[in-house]
């Protein structure tokens, strides 16, 4: 497997983990030394990432990867979330990987499907 194909599926599988509420694979495609940024969240480590943003797959219906940019060990990505309830939205996401897993994520939120060009 081509070193590109690796790195993009240790990002479909981050994704994919909230979809499918699987944490054990998340645990596996996050670095011990893991950090977190978004709107609501300062460089946060690896257990309170666990603790206050796991709890979001209980709401997450679906998750499509609509682009994918790699450049050597980093990755934006833009997808769309569909909730079990509510409005789908969009966020994208910068992400930092090393020995194969992801050690850093920076979110920035989007807006709701439809409410900002298709």
């Amino acid at each position: 497997m081509k070193a590109s194909q690796s790195l993009s599926k240790v990002v479909h599988d981050y994704y994919h983990s909230y979809e499918a509420k699987d944490r054990e694979l998340l645990e596996s495609r996050v670095s011990e030394d893991f950090r977190f940024t978004s709107p609501r969240d300062d460089h946060i480590d690896r257990a309170t990432y666990f603790k206050r943003c796991w709890p979001n797959n209980e709401k997450t219906k679906a998750i499509r990867i609509k682009k994918l940019f790699e450049q050597g060990d980093e990755v934006f990505v833009l997808y769309e979330l569909q909730p079990i309830d509510g409005p789908a939205f969009r966020n994208t996401e910068f992400l930092r990987t090393k020995d194969g897993k992801v050690t850093e994520v920076e979110v920035y939120f989007g807006s709701e499907k439809g409410s900002v060009g298709q």
